[in-house]
């Protein structure tokens, strides 16, 4: 990988996914499970959880790079819109940066939905496993 070399994958937000992250998380706040709830604060429906986007970037950075001797140094992310259940993101990343001394290289990424939105934006650090 280089310094501006760029990432897409496409992701889809299912009700098994929800599920199981409610299950694993126990996170029963009433704007993310509540349509009622979250229709009277000015939402379509639920909102889904944002971690579950943190999920999808886990799944690229372990998943989708051309190599698998990585880990998640840090990562950051701004949600910009909410997600909701079936909704269709575009992951995008860019290579930022590569730092030689410490094997680790800087991403810039955001999702958009189907609608061509942008729902969240941030960056990943990984480092490489010598």
């Amino acid at each position: 990988m280089q310094t501006g070399d760029k990432f897409v994958h496409t992701f889809e937000v299912t009700p098994l996914i929800y599920e199981r992250f409610i299950e694993a998380y126990a996170d029963r706040n009433p704007l993310h499970v509540d349509a009622e709830y979250a229709k009277a604060r000015g939402f379509k429906d639920i909102v889904m959880f944002g971690n579950i986007l943190n999920g999808f970037v886990s799944y690229f950075v372990g998943e989708c790079l051309p190599m698998k001797n990585v880990y998640i140094l840090s990562q950051s992310i701004k949600f910009a819109q909410p997600v909701y259940m079936h909704d269709t993101l575009e992951f995008n990343a860019e290579v930022t940066d590569y730092i030689e001394v410490v094997k680790s290289y800087g991403f810039k990424f955001y999702f958009k939905n189907q609608a061509g939105v942008k729902v969240a934006k941030g960056e990943i650090q990984i480092g490489l496993i010598i």
